[in-house]
């Protein structure tokens, strides 16, 4: 287990709640600016249609605490589609997260199976999922295992289904931060977050078909909410030794920062491709 992976999974555990909640005040609204992007309910009415009578077959990539099924519930017209119960299989490396996400998983989405492990360790079934989604759930893949992650990706998409992945785009703030971070406090070794263009590629030369779209916005904080800041930056890199003022006093990462300190708070830019993947 790689380094990233390791702190990453002690952060998604009871002892990293208090830190899962400060990043969520924030990025919970990644959520919703995704909810809000494509028309969810005309995939998910689409693919109702080519299952027929049978429940529609969802997997959940690095299910996370459930906060995208909500969101597409609440804001992307989930709530008023034409469906069979959605099942769920969640699968994530962390007992925790499976839990957490099974709890929160609002109608149609119904719990089906779970599956602890990451995503290049997975072995679908053989009848594939009619959707497979990984929603900004994939940042800690080691480079060498990436190709072996989007194989098992593409292998668990049922034919005729649809794989989408969110993720930040090389400029975004996720990957940016993170690099910055690495430059300022290290490890020297330590590889940075895998892009969202360096996903697509890995997906087009092993053949796959791969639609992006280009989804743009800035996460907000006002000018006082230092706690809340500091909790989601440390969030973003699994790091909750840093504080705000160790990063706003280290160069490079505190030249990164002074771009997203504005006079009325905090603008962290955000540009997320969210990829459709078939083939």
């Amino acid at each position: 287990m790689s380094d990233l992976l390791t702190r990453s999974s002690a952060h998604w555990s009871e002892a990293g709640r208090a830190g899962m909640e400060a990043f969520y005040t924030l990025a919970t609204d990644d959520y919703r600016h995704l909810a809000t992007a494509r028309d969810w309910r005309a995939l998910f009415e689409q693919a109702q249609a080519r299952a027929g009578n049978r429940p529609l077959r969802l997997l959940d990539v690095a299910c996370g605490s459930g906060k995208f099924p909500n969101a597409l519930v609440r804001h992307g017209g989930l709530g008023d589609a034409d469906l069979q119960p959605v099942e769920t299989a969640l699968l994530d490396p962390s007992a925790f997260s499976i839990a957490e996400a099974r709890a929160a998983l609002p109608a149609p989405f119904l719990p089906a199976a779970e599956f602890e492990t990451t995503l290049q360790d997975f072995v679908p079934p053989s009848e594939g999922y009619d959707i497979v989604w990984a929603t900004h759930a994939i940042y800690a893949v080691p480079p060498a295992e990436l190709a072996a992650a989007m194989d098992r990706f593409r292998a668990a998409i049922a034919p005729g289904g649809i794989g989408l992945i969110a993720h930040s785009a090389e400029a975004g703030h996720y990957v940016a931060f993170h690099r910055h971070y690495l430059a300022a406090f290290g490890p020297p070794d330590a590889a940075p977050y895998i892009s969202a263009e360096t996903i697509a590629q890995a997906l087009r030369e092993a053949g796959a078909e791969v639609v992006v779209q280009d989804v743009a916005y800035d996460s907000v904080a006002a000018a006082d909410e230092t706690e809340a800041v500091e909790g989601y930056l440390q969030r973003c890199v699994f790091d909750d030794r840093t504080t705000l003022a160790d990063m706003r006093a280290t160069e490079p990462l505190a030249g990164y920062l002074s771009t997203c300190r504005h006079p009325e708070g905090w603008r962290f830019n955000q540009r997320v491709w969210l990829m459709a993947v078939t083939g």
